[in-house]
Protein backbone atom coordinates (compact mmCIF):
# COMPACT_ATOMS: atom_id res chain seq x y z
CA UNK A 1 0.00 0.00 0.00
CA UNK A 2 1.24 3.37 -0.69
CA UNK A 3 0.55 6.77 1.17
CA UNK A 4 2.88 8.96 -1.24
CA UNK A 5 4.74 7.00 -4.18
CA UNK A 6 2.77 3.51 -2.85
CA UNK A 7 3.87 0.48 -4.04
CA UNK A 8 6.41 2.67 -7.03
CA UNK A 9 10.04 1.30 -6.59
CA UNK A 10 13.28 2.89 -6.48
CA UNK A 11 11.95 4.72 -9.60
CA UNK A 12 10.18 7.03 -7.56
CA UNK A 13 13.34 8.04 -6.31
CA UNK A 14 14.06 10.06 -9.20
CA UNK A 15 16.59 7.18 -10.08
CA UNK A 16 16.05 5.82 -13.31
CA UNK A 17 15.95 1.83 -13.43
CA UNK A 18 18.86 0.36 -15.79
CA UNK A 19 18.33 -2.88 -17.26
CA UNK A 20 20.88 -5.68 -15.53
CA UNK A 21 23.79 -5.76 -17.59
CA UNK A 22 27.40 -7.64 -16.90
CA UNK A 23 28.50 -6.58 -12.80
CA UNK A 24 24.53 -5.99 -12.14
CA UNK A 25 22.82 -7.39 -9.53
CA UNK A 26 20.54 -9.30 -11.35
CA UNK A 27 23.42 -11.39 -12.86
CA UNK A 28 26.42 -11.33 -11.10
CA UNK A 29 29.38 -12.33 -13.31
CA UNK A 30 33.23 -12.59 -12.07
CA UNK A 31 33.62 -12.73 -7.94
CA UNK A 32 30.61 -10.84 -7.91
CA UNK A 33 29.14 -14.91 -8.52
CA UNK A 34 30.39 -16.37 -5.30
CA UNK A 35 28.61 -14.09 -3.22
CA UNK A 36 25.86 -15.07 -4.53
CA UNK A 37 25.18 -18.29 -2.46
CA UNK A 38 25.80 -16.40 0.72
CA UNK A 39 23.58 -13.64 -0.12
CA UNK A 40 20.57 -16.17 -0.78
CA UNK A 41 21.58 -18.20 2.42
CA UNK A 42 21.62 -14.54 4.35
CA UNK A 43 18.05 -13.60 3.08
CA UNK A 44 16.91 -16.86 4.16
CA UNK A 45 18.12 -16.54 7.51
CA UNK A 46 16.69 -12.75 7.40
CA UNK A 47 13.15 -14.70 7.15
CA UNK A 48 13.48 -17.11 10.03
CA UNK A 49 12.16 -14.55 12.42
CA UNK A 50 9.39 -12.77 10.49
CA UNK A 51 8.27 -16.40 9.61
CA UNK A 52 8.40 -17.77 12.98
CA UNK A 53 6.40 -14.29 14.59
CA UNK A 54 3.75 -14.39 11.75
CA UNK A 55 3.47 -18.42 12.11
CA UNK A 56 3.34 -18.01 16.36
CA UNK A 57 1.13 -14.88 16.51
CA UNK A 58 -1.02 -14.30 13.33
CA UNK A 59 -1.59 -18.33 11.75
CA UNK A 60 -2.09 -20.14 14.72
CA UNK A 61 -4.39 -17.69 16.51
CA UNK A 62 -6.52 -17.46 13.20
CA UNK A 63 -6.08 -21.69 12.52
CA UNK A 64 -7.17 -21.94 16.43
CA UNK A 65 -10.16 -19.99 15.78
CA UNK A 66 -11.34 -21.71 12.79
CA UNK A 67 -10.51 -25.00 14.35
CA UNK A 68 -12.43 -24.43 17.72
CA UNK A 69 -15.64 -23.65 15.05
CA UNK A 70 -15.38 -26.44 12.64
CA UNK A 71 -13.77 -28.68 14.04
CA UNK A 72 -15.17 -31.14 16.70
CA UNK A 73 -14.79 -34.56 18.21
CA UNK A 74 -12.24 -35.56 15.91
CA UNK A 75 -13.86 -34.77 12.84
CA UNK A 76 -13.87 -31.51 10.94
CA UNK A 77 -17.49 -30.49 9.85
CA UNK A 78 -16.82 -28.47 6.65
CA UNK A 79 -20.81 -28.66 6.02
CA UNK A 80 -20.81 -25.90 8.07
CA UNK A 81 -19.79 -23.99 5.73
CA UNK A 82 -22.66 -23.96 3.21
CA UNK A 83 -25.01 -23.97 5.96
CA UNK A 84 -23.99 -20.59 7.49
CA UNK A 85 -23.74 -18.94 3.82
CA UNK A 86 -27.46 -19.90 2.86
CA UNK A 87 -29.00 -18.30 5.88
CA UNK A 88 -30.82 -15.09 4.87
CA UNK A 89 -29.14 -12.85 8.13
CA UNK A 90 -25.31 -13.92 6.45
CA UNK A 91 -26.02 -13.58 3.34
CA UNK A 92 -27.32 -9.77 4.06
CA UNK A 93 -24.22 -9.28 5.53
CA UNK A 94 -22.52 -10.45 2.86
CA UNK A 95 -23.88 -8.35 0.77
CA UNK A 96 -23.73 -4.90 2.31
CA UNK A 97 -20.26 -5.73 3.20
CA UNK A 98 -19.48 -5.83 -0.42
CA UNK A 99 -21.45 -3.04 -2.25
CA UNK A 100 -21.04 -0.69 0.62
CA UNK A 101 -17.15 -1.57 0.07
CA UNK A 102 -17.52 -0.82 -3.70
CA UNK A 103 -19.71 2.71 -3.09
CA UNK A 104 -17.02 3.60 -0.56
CA UNK A 105 -14.34 2.93 -3.35
CA UNK A 106 -16.10 4.40 -6.33
CA UNK A 107 -16.97 7.59 -3.69
CA UNK A 108 -13.70 7.97 -2.63
CA UNK A 109 -11.96 7.89 -6.12
CA UNK A 110 -14.80 10.40 -7.63
CA UNK A 111 -13.79 12.95 -5.14
CA UNK A 112 -9.85 11.92 -3.95
CA UNK A 113 -8.76 11.99 -7.72
CA UNK A 114 -9.34 16.00 -8.30
CA UNK A 115 -6.92 16.18 -5.41
CA UNK A 116 -4.44 14.08 -6.54
CA UNK A 117 -4.17 15.82 -9.28
CA UNK A 118 -3.84 19.56 -7.25
CA UNK A 119 -1.35 18.06 -5.39
CA UNK A 120 0.59 16.50 -8.53
CA UNK A 121 0.72 18.69 -10.86
CA UNK A 122 -0.44 21.96 -9.15
CA UNK A 123 2.13 24.77 -6.83
CA UNK A 124 0.59 26.54 -4.33
CA UNK A 125 1.47 27.92 -0.80
CA UNK A 126 1.07 25.68 2.01
CA UNK A 127 0.65 22.85 0.07
CA UNK A 128 3.31 20.74 2.53
CA UNK A 129 1.25 21.67 5.51
CA UNK A 130 -2.18 20.71 3.68
CA UNK A 131 -0.69 17.46 2.51
CA UNK A 132 -0.14 16.82 5.96
CA UNK A 133 -3.61 17.48 6.94
CA UNK A 134 -4.32 15.21 4.11
CA UNK A 135 -3.39 12.45 5.61
CA UNK A 136 -4.17 12.70 9.51
CA UNK A 137 -7.40 11.17 9.03
CA UNK A 138 -5.73 7.87 7.45
CA UNK A 139 -3.39 7.39 10.72
CA UNK A 140 -6.48 8.05 13.16
CA UNK A 141 -8.40 5.38 14.12
CA UNK A 142 -11.45 4.09 13.25
CA UNK A 143 -12.75 4.47 16.22
CA UNK A 144 -11.93 8.56 16.10
CA UNK A 145 -13.24 8.86 13.04
CA UNK A 146 -16.59 7.46 13.86
CA UNK A 147 -16.96 9.54 16.76
CA UNK A 148 -15.59 12.48 14.94
CA UNK A 149 -18.80 11.71 12.42
CA UNK A 150 -21.20 11.14 14.99
CA UNK A 151 -20.24 14.62 16.43
CA UNK A 152 -21.30 15.89 13.03
CA UNK A 153 -24.20 13.98 11.84
CA UNK A 154 -25.63 12.17 14.99
CA UNK A 155 -27.68 13.10 17.69
CA UNK A 156 -27.14 16.21 19.18
CA UNK A 157 -24.46 16.37 16.52
CA UNK A 158 -23.76 19.71 14.10
CA UNK A 159 -26.13 18.69 11.01
CA UNK A 160 -28.84 17.99 14.16
CA UNK A 161 -28.30 21.72 15.86
CA UNK A 162 -28.72 23.47 12.89
CA UNK A 163 -31.39 21.61 10.29
CA UNK A 164 -32.78 18.59 12.51
CA UNK A 165 -30.96 16.04 10.17
CA UNK A 166 -29.37 13.47 11.23
CA UNK A 167 -26.91 10.13 9.25
CA UNK A 168 -25.98 8.37 11.71
CA UNK A 169 -28.67 5.45 11.43
CA UNK A 170 -28.17 5.56 7.56
CA UNK A 171 -25.40 4.48 5.24
CA UNK A 172 -24.33 7.77 4.14
CA UNK A 173 -22.85 8.02 7.03
CA UNK A 174 -20.43 5.15 6.83
CA UNK A 175 -19.75 6.12 3.28
CA UNK A 176 -18.48 9.84 3.92
CA UNK A 177 -16.28 8.36 6.56
CA UNK A 178 -14.96 5.72 4.52
CA UNK A 179 -13.97 8.58 1.70
CA UNK A 180 -12.73 10.76 5.02
CA UNK A 181 -10.40 7.69 6.17
CA UNK A 182 -9.19 7.02 2.58
CA UNK A 183 -8.92 10.27 0.95
CA UNK A 184 -5.35 9.90 1.46
CA UNK A 185 -4.65 6.79 0.21
CA UNK A 186 -5.73 7.83 -3.46
CA UNK A 187 -3.79 11.50 -3.17
CA UNK A 188 -0.73 10.12 -2.20
CA UNK A 189 -0.95 6.91 -4.34
CA UNK A 190 -2.20 8.17 -7.93
CA UNK A 191 -1.02 11.96 -6.94
CA UNK A 192 2.76 10.49 -5.81
CA UNK A 193 3.21 8.83 -9.44
CA UNK A 194 0.98 11.38 -11.44
CA UNK A 195 3.73 14.13 -10.10
CA UNK A 196 6.79 12.12 -11.48
CA UNK A 197 4.88 10.99 -14.90
CA UNK A 198 7.23 13.21 -17.63
CA UNK A 199 4.50 16.08 -18.72
CA UNK A 200 6.08 16.30 -21.89
CA UNK A 201 4.74 13.37 -23.32
CA UNK A 202 0.99 14.88 -22.60
CA UNK A 203 2.60 17.86 -24.13
CA UNK A 204 3.48 16.23 -27.25
CA UNK A 205 -0.41 15.10 -28.28
CA UNK A 206 -1.48 18.10 -27.63
CA UNK A 207 1.21 20.00 -30.27
CA UNK A 208 -0.20 16.94 -32.66
CA UNK A 209 -3.88 18.58 -32.13
CA UNK A 210 -5.30 16.28 -29.53
CA UNK A 211 -7.60 17.85 -27.54
CA UNK A 212 -6.46 18.02 -23.65
CA UNK A 213 -9.23 15.80 -22.63
CA UNK A 214 -7.76 13.13 -25.44
CA UNK A 215 -4.34 14.14 -24.23
CA UNK A 216 -5.42 12.85 -20.61
CA UNK A 217 -7.30 10.08 -22.24
CA UNK A 218 -4.99 8.73 -24.21
CA UNK A 219 -1.97 9.45 -22.88
CA UNK A 220 -1.93 10.24 -19.08
CA UNK A 221 -4.70 8.04 -17.92
CA UNK A 222 -3.30 4.66 -19.19
CA UNK A 223 0.29 5.42 -17.63
CA UNK A 224 -1.76 5.70 -14.69
CA UNK A 225 -4.37 3.15 -14.52
CA UNK A 226 -2.24 1.01 -12.39
CA UNK A 227 -2.11 3.54 -9.82
CA UNK A 228 -5.80 4.13 -9.56
CA UNK A 229 -6.26 0.25 -9.65
CA UNK A 230 -3.92 -0.33 -6.64
CA UNK A 231 -5.66 2.72 -5.19
CA UNK A 232 -9.12 1.44 -5.38
CA UNK A 233 -8.05 -2.46 -4.52
CA UNK A 234 -6.28 -0.92 -1.01
CA UNK A 235 -9.46 1.26 -0.03
CA UNK A 236 -11.81 -1.70 -1.09
CA UNK A 237 -9.42 -3.52 1.24
CA UNK A 238 -9.86 -1.40 4.00
CA UNK A 239 -13.56 -0.84 3.37
CA UNK A 240 -14.52 -4.57 3.48
CA UNK A 241 -12.95 -4.75 6.49
CA UNK A 242 -14.32 -2.36 8.25
CA UNK A 243 -15.09 -2.33 11.95
CA UNK A 244 -14.77 0.74 14.56
CA UNK A 245 -16.24 3.22 11.74
CA UNK A 246 -19.47 0.50 11.38
CA UNK A 247 -19.50 -0.46 14.69
CA UNK A 248 -20.22 3.37 15.96
CA UNK A 249 -22.19 4.89 12.90
CA UNK A 250 -23.95 1.66 11.37
CA UNK A 251 -25.94 1.01 14.93
CA UNK A 252 -27.80 -2.50 14.85
CA UNK A 253 -29.18 -1.89 11.15
CA UNK A 254 -25.46 -2.20 9.41
CA UNK A 255 -23.20 -5.09 9.95
CA UNK A 256 -19.70 -5.95 7.82
CA UNK A 257 -18.23 -8.88 8.68
CA UNK A 258 -15.73 -7.90 10.37
CA UNK A 259 -18.59 -6.55 12.93
CA UNK A 260 -20.49 -9.55 12.51
CA UNK A 261 -17.58 -11.78 13.57
CA UNK A 262 -17.22 -9.90 16.42
CA UNK A 263 -20.98 -10.08 17.23
CA UNK A 264 -20.91 -13.31 16.96
CA UNK A 265 -17.85 -14.25 18.79
CA UNK A 266 -18.52 -12.10 21.80
CA UNK A 267 -22.32 -11.56 21.77
CA UNK A 268 -23.67 -14.93 20.72
CA UNK A 269 -20.84 -17.20 21.25
CA UNK A 270 -21.66 -18.74 17.72
CA UNK A 271 -17.67 -19.62 16.72
CA UNK A 272 -18.49 -22.18 13.82
CA UNK A 273 -20.18 -19.01 12.33
CA UNK A 274 -17.41 -16.86 13.41
CA UNK A 275 -15.01 -19.39 11.66
CA UNK A 276 -16.98 -19.75 8.22
CA UNK A 277 -17.13 -15.98 8.16
CA UNK A 278 -13.70 -15.33 8.64
CA UNK A 279 -12.86 -17.53 6.18
CA UNK A 280 -14.73 -15.73 3.96
CA UNK A 281 -12.99 -12.22 4.60
CA UNK A 282 -9.93 -14.38 4.33
CA UNK A 283 -10.60 -15.79 0.97
CA UNK A 284 -11.86 -12.00 -0.18
CA UNK A 285 -8.56 -10.39 1.05
CA UNK A 286 -6.01 -12.80 -0.50
CA UNK A 287 -7.93 -12.40 -3.82
CA UNK A 288 -7.50 -8.73 -3.31
CA UNK A 289 -4.06 -8.97 -2.83
CA UNK A 290 -3.17 -10.88 -5.12
CA UNK A 291 -4.73 -8.38 -7.49
CA UNK A 292 -3.16 -5.44 -5.94
CA UNK A 293 0.55 -7.02 -6.48
CA UNK A 294 -0.24 -7.38 -10.02
CA UNK A 295 -1.11 -4.04 -10.41
CA UNK A 296 2.41 -3.30 -8.83
CA UNK A 297 4.29 -5.34 -10.76
CA UNK A 298 2.66 -3.46 -13.86
CA UNK A 299 3.99 -0.20 -12.28
CA UNK A 300 7.26 -1.29 -11.60
CA UNK A 301 8.23 -2.38 -15.15
CA UNK A 302 6.18 -0.33 -17.27
CA UNK A 303 7.25 3.85 -16.03
CA UNK A 304 9.61 5.48 -16.40
CA UNK A 305 9.39 8.54 -13.96
CA UNK A 306 10.88 11.95 -13.35
CA UNK A 307 11.61 14.05 -10.53
CA UNK A 308 8.66 15.57 -9.11
CA UNK A 309 9.72 18.92 -8.63
CA UNK A 310 9.74 19.43 -12.08
CA UNK A 311 6.08 18.98 -12.80
CA UNK A 312 4.68 21.15 -10.71
CA UNK A 313 3.46 24.63 -11.45
CA UNK A 314 1.95 27.66 -10.51
CA UNK A 315 -1.96 27.43 -11.26
CA UNK A 316 -2.75 28.75 -14.46
CA UNK A 317 -6.12 29.89 -15.91
CA UNK A 318 -9.47 29.59 -15.07
CA UNK A 319 -10.22 26.10 -14.78
CA UNK A 320 -6.90 25.79 -12.68
CA UNK A 321 -7.88 28.11 -9.92
CA UNK A 322 -11.21 26.65 -9.81
CA UNK A 323 -10.33 22.93 -9.24
CA UNK A 324 -7.78 24.11 -6.69
CA UNK A 325 -10.41 25.91 -4.55
CA UNK A 326 -12.95 23.10 -5.33
CA UNK A 327 -10.50 20.98 -3.58
CA UNK A 328 -9.38 23.24 -0.85
CA UNK A 329 -13.20 23.35 0.04
CA UNK A 330 -13.36 19.28 -0.19
CA UNK A 331 -10.47 19.11 2.24
CA UNK A 332 -11.97 22.10 4.47
CA UNK A 333 -15.41 20.41 5.05
CA UNK A 334 -14.70 16.39 4.59
CA UNK A 335 -12.28 16.46 6.71
CA UNK A 336 -11.57 19.50 8.87
CA UNK A 337 -15.17 20.05 9.68
CA UNK A 338 -15.46 16.65 11.76
CA UNK A 339 -12.41 16.96 13.41
CA UNK A 340 -13.08 20.63 14.37
CA UNK A 341 -16.68 19.49 15.52
CA UNK A 342 -15.26 16.93 17.39
CA UNK A 343 -13.32 19.08 19.24
CA UNK A 344 -15.46 21.68 19.87
CA UNK A 345 -17.98 18.76 21.17
CA UNK A 346 -15.17 17.97 23.83
CA UNK A 347 -15.31 21.80 24.98
CA UNK A 348 -19.00 21.47 25.21
CA UNK A 349 -19.30 21.75 28.82
CA UNK A 350 -18.19 24.55 31.11
CA UNK A 351 -14.33 24.70 32.99
CA UNK A 352 -13.09 21.27 31.19
CA UNK A 353 -15.95 19.50 33.08
CA UNK A 354 -15.44 16.34 30.49
CA UNK A 355 -11.74 16.61 30.36
CA UNK A 356 -11.56 17.01 33.98
CA UNK A 357 -13.74 14.02 34.79
CA UNK A 358 -10.84 11.83 32.66
CA UNK A 359 -9.08 12.21 36.35
CA UNK A 360 -11.61 10.45 38.06
CA UNK A 361 -12.93 7.07 38.23
CA UNK A 362 -15.33 7.29 40.09
CA UNK A 363 -18.48 6.03 38.31
CA UNK A 364 -16.61 4.81 35.40
CA UNK A 365 -16.45 1.69 32.96
CA UNK A 366 -13.02 0.76 34.04
CA UNK A 367 -11.23 -0.37 37.27
CA UNK A 368 -8.73 3.53 36.46
CA UNK A 369 -9.47 6.66 35.79
CA UNK A 370 -9.88 6.95 32.16
CA UNK A 371 -7.18 9.41 31.88
CA UNK A 372 -4.66 6.50 32.44
CA UNK A 373 -5.35 4.99 29.19
CA UNK A 374 -3.13 7.84 27.42
CA UNK A 375 -0.17 6.16 29.70
CA UNK A 376 -1.19 2.61 28.93
CA UNK A 377 -1.64 3.66 25.10
CA UNK A 378 1.59 4.94 24.58
CA UNK A 379 3.19 1.83 26.63
CA UNK A 380 1.82 -0.26 24.90
CA UNK A 381 2.36 1.31 21.28
CA UNK A 382 6.27 2.07 21.82
CA UNK A 383 6.47 -1.95 22.75
CA UNK A 384 4.60 -2.72 19.53
CA UNK A 385 6.94 0.01 17.39
CA UNK A 386 10.15 -1.88 18.99
CA UNK A 387 8.81 -5.33 17.72
CA UNK A 388 7.07 -4.07 14.24
CA UNK A 389 11.04 -2.45 13.70
CA UNK A 390 12.45 -5.45 14.10
CA UNK A 391 9.99 -7.74 12.52
CA UNK A 392 9.49 -5.41 9.68
CA UNK A 393 13.30 -4.03 9.25
CA UNK A 394 13.97 -8.25 8.71
CA UNK A 395 11.63 -8.64 6.58
CA UNK A 396 12.24 -5.53 4.04
CA UNK A 397 15.98 -6.74 3.95
CA UNK A 398 15.27 -10.12 2.77
CA UNK A 399 12.87 -8.87 0.19
CA UNK A 400 15.48 -6.30 -1.10
CA UNK A 401 16.29 -8.00 -4.29
CA UNK A 402 13.67 -7.73 -7.24
CA UNK A 403 14.68 -11.24 -8.58
CA UNK A 404 13.75 -13.21 -5.20
CA UNK A 405 11.81 -15.97 -6.58
CA UNK A 406 8.29 -17.72 -5.73
CA UNK A 407 9.11 -18.36 -2.57
CA UNK A 408 10.06 -14.66 -1.01
CA UNK A 409 7.06 -12.94 -2.82
CA UNK A 410 5.20 -15.23 -1.22
CA UNK A 411 6.64 -14.45 1.95
CA UNK A 412 5.93 -11.01 0.69
CA UNK A 413 2.21 -11.55 0.30
CA UNK A 414 2.09 -13.33 3.53
CA UNK A 415 3.35 -10.32 5.69
CA UNK A 416 0.40 -7.83 4.02
CA UNK A 417 -2.46 -10.45 4.92
CA UNK A 418 -2.42 -9.02 8.56
CA UNK A 419 -4.14 -5.61 6.94
CA UNK A 420 -7.01 -7.27 5.50
CA UNK A 421 -7.64 -10.33 7.73
CA UNK A 422 -10.49 -9.97 10.77
CA UNK A 423 -8.59 -8.76 13.69
CA UNK A 424 -11.70 -9.61 15.81
CA UNK A 425 -10.63 -12.97 15.03
CA UNK A 426 -6.71 -12.41 15.98
CA UNK A 427 -7.45 -10.64 18.98
CA UNK A 428 -9.86 -13.75 19.77
CA UNK A 429 -7.44 -16.13 18.71
CA UNK A 430 -4.71 -14.79 21.14
CA UNK A 431 -6.89 -15.67 23.88
CA UNK A 432 -8.11 -19.32 22.74
CA UNK A 433 -4.25 -20.05 21.36
CA UNK A 434 -2.00 -18.30 23.98
CA UNK A 435 -3.57 -20.02 27.26
CA UNK A 436 -0.45 -22.96 27.28
CA UNK A 437 2.82 -22.86 28.41
CA UNK A 438 5.13 -22.31 26.78
CA UNK A 439 3.10 -19.07 24.98
CA UNK A 440 0.07 -18.65 28.40
CA UNK A 441 0.53 -15.27 27.45
CA UNK A 442 -3.43 -14.11 28.32
CA UNK A 443 -2.19 -12.42 31.47
CA UNK A 444 0.97 -10.74 30.11
CA UNK A 445 1.15 -7.59 28.97
CA UNK A 446 3.06 -8.20 25.96
CA UNK A 447 -0.09 -9.73 24.64
CA UNK A 448 -1.73 -6.25 23.37
CA UNK A 449 1.78 -5.11 22.25
CA UNK A 450 1.69 -8.36 20.07
CA UNK A 451 -1.76 -7.81 18.79
CA UNK A 452 -1.13 -4.35 17.70
CA UNK A 453 2.80 -4.71 15.98
CA UNK A 454 1.13 -7.49 13.44
CA UNK A 455 -0.89 -3.86 11.77
CA UNK A 456 2.65 -1.99 12.09
CA UNK A 457 5.09 -4.78 10.62
CA UNK A 458 3.07 -3.89 7.21
CA UNK A 459 3.74 -0.28 7.24
CA UNK A 460 7.61 -0.80 8.28
CA UNK A 461 8.05 -3.19 5.35
CA UNK A 462 6.30 -0.81 2.80
CA UNK A 463 8.57 2.57 3.86
CA UNK A 464 11.46 0.57 4.07
CA UNK A 465 11.54 -1.67 0.77
CA UNK A 466 11.78 1.10 -2.10
CA UNK A 467 14.76 2.64 0.23
CA UNK A 468 16.51 -0.75 0.12
CA UNK A 469 15.89 -0.86 -3.25
CA UNK A 470 17.07 1.95 -4.36
CA UNK A 471 20.48 1.24 -2.84
CA UNK A 472 23.08 0.35 -5.84
CA UNK A 473 23.35 -3.07 -5.45
CA UNK A 474 26.93 -2.89 -6.94
CA UNK A 475 27.89 -1.44 -3.56
CA UNK A 476 27.12 -4.51 -1.49
CA UNK A 477 28.53 -6.71 -4.40
CA UNK A 478 31.92 -4.86 -3.95
CA UNK A 479 31.68 -5.09 0.03
CA UNK A 480 31.15 -8.52 0.05
CA UNK A 481 34.07 -9.17 -2.91
CA UNK A 482 36.36 -7.48 0.05
CA UNK A 483 35.05 -10.23 2.43
CA UNK A 484 32.65 -8.13 4.37
CA UNK A 485 29.97 -10.47 5.42
CA UNK A 486 25.98 -10.14 4.65
CA UNK A 487 25.86 -8.44 8.55
CA UNK A 488 28.67 -5.89 7.82
CA UNK A 489 27.42 -5.34 4.68
CA UNK A 490 23.88 -4.29 6.25
CA UNK A 491 25.75 -2.43 8.53
CA UNK A 492 28.02 0.18 6.36
CA UNK A 493 25.88 0.08 3.28
CA UNK A 494 22.71 -0.60 3.95
CA UNK A 495 21.82 1.22 7.65
CA UNK A 496 23.45 4.87 6.32
CA UNK A 497 20.95 5.17 3.85
CA UNK A 498 17.69 3.86 5.62
CA UNK A 499 18.02 5.62 8.58
CA UNK A 500 15.61 8.01 7.65
CA UNK A 501 13.09 6.04 6.24
CA UNK A 502 13.20 3.60 10.07
CA UNK A 503 12.37 6.82 11.48
CA UNK A 504 9.36 7.37 9.33
CA UNK A 505 8.48 3.49 9.64
CA UNK A 506 8.54 3.90 13.48
CA UNK A 507 6.20 6.97 13.54
CA UNK A 508 3.96 5.40 11.21
CA UNK A 509 4.16 1.78 13.37
CA UNK A 510 4.11 3.89 16.52
CA UNK A 511 0.70 5.81 15.20
CA UNK A 512 -0.73 2.68 13.55
CA UNK A 513 -0.37 0.82 17.00
CA UNK A 514 -1.49 3.67 19.33
CA UNK A 515 -5.11 3.30 16.92
CA UNK A 516 -5.42 -0.70 16.70
CA UNK A 517 -8.81 -1.07 17.99
CA UNK A 518 -10.56 -4.48 16.48
CA UNK A 519 -7.95 -7.56 18.60
CA UNK A 520 -7.03 -5.05 20.83
CA UNK A 521 -10.86 -4.66 21.88
CA UNK A 522 -10.24 -8.31 23.22
CA UNK A 523 -7.43 -8.63 24.72
CA UNK A 524 -7.29 -5.06 26.62
CA UNK A 525 -7.34 -5.66 30.16
CA UNK A 526 -10.25 -3.22 32.27
CA UNK A 527 -7.53 -1.94 34.55
CA UNK A 528 -5.29 -1.47 31.36
CA UNK A 529 -7.53 -0.24 28.48
CA UNK A 530 -5.99 1.59 25.64
CA UNK A 531 -7.04 4.72 24.31
CA UNK A 532 -9.47 3.23 21.35
CA UNK A 533 -11.17 0.65 23.40
CA UNK A 534 -11.85 3.69 26.20
CA UNK A 535 -13.59 5.76 24.17
CA UNK A 536 -15.40 2.96 22.98
CA UNK A 537 -16.95 1.96 25.50
CA UNK A 538 -17.68 5.40 26.42
CA UNK A 539 -19.35 5.38 23.73
CA UNK A 540 -21.58 2.73 24.79
CA UNK A 541 -22.72 3.81 27.74
CA UNK A 542 -25.55 6.32 27.82
CA UNK A 543 -25.53 9.55 29.63
CA UNK A 544 -24.22 13.37 28.64
CA UNK A 545 -20.75 12.57 30.59
CA UNK A 546 -19.88 9.49 29.29
CA UNK A 547 -20.50 11.06 25.74
CA UNK A 548 -18.24 14.29 26.33
CA UNK A 549 -15.39 12.06 27.96
CA UNK A 550 -15.56 9.73 24.46
CA UNK A 551 -15.19 13.25 22.66
CA UNK A 552 -12.36 14.73 25.25
CA UNK A 553 -10.21 11.01 24.76
CA UNK A 554 -11.25 11.02 20.84
CA UNK A 555 -9.43 14.93 20.72
CA UNK A 556 -6.60 13.92 22.80
CA UNK A 557 -5.83 10.59 20.87
CA UNK A 558 -6.31 12.38 17.12
CA UNK A 559 -3.90 15.35 19.16
CA UNK A 560 -1.40 12.63 19.41
CA UNK A 561 -1.50 10.69 16.15
CA UNK A 562 -1.55 14.77 14.32
CA UNK A 563 1.76 15.47 16.09
CA UNK A 564 3.12 11.94 14.90
CA UNK A 565 1.84 12.59 11.41
CA UNK A 566 3.67 16.20 11.02
CA UNK A 567 6.93 15.30 12.44
CA UNK A 568 6.98 12.37 9.49
CA UNK A 569 6.02 14.55 7.22
CA UNK A 570 8.97 16.97 7.90
CA UNK A 571 11.22 13.75 7.61
CA UNK A 572 9.40 12.83 4.41
CA UNK A 573 10.05 16.34 3.01
CA UNK A 574 13.65 15.95 3.99
CA UNK A 575 14.48 12.18 2.05
CA UNK A 576 11.72 11.85 -0.52
CA UNK A 577 11.77 7.90 -0.34
CA UNK A 578 9.83 5.09 0.71
CA UNK A 579 6.67 4.03 -0.03
CA UNK A 580 4.23 6.30 2.62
Amino acid sequence: MDLDRPEVTADATGRKSRPDGPGRAGRPHGPGRSAALPAAAARLGLMVLPVAFFGVFFAYPVAAIVARGLHADGAWHLGRLPDVLARPDIRHVLWFTTWQACASTALTLLVALPGAYVFARLDFPGKQVLRAVVTVPFVLPTVVVGTAFLALVGRGGLLDDLWGVRLDTTVWAILLAHVFFNYAVVVRTVGGLWAQLDPRQAEAARMLGASPLRAWRQVTLPALGPAVAAAALMVSLFTFTSFGIVQILGGPTFSTLEVEIYRQTSEIFDLSTAAVLTLVQFAAVGAILAVHAWTVRRRESALRLVDASRTARRPRGAGQWALLAGVLATVALLLVLPLAVLVQRSFDAPDFAYYRALTSDEGSVFLVPPIDAIGTSLEYAVAATAIALLIGGLAAAALTRRDAGRLVRGFDALLMLPLGVSAVTVGFGFLVALDEPPLDLRTSWILVPLAQALVGVPFVIRTMLPVLRAVDDRLREAAAVLGASPWRVWREVDLPMVRRALAVAAGFAFAVSLGEFGATVFIARPDNPTLPVAVARLLGRAGELNYGQAMALSTILMVVCAVALLALEGLRIADRTGEF
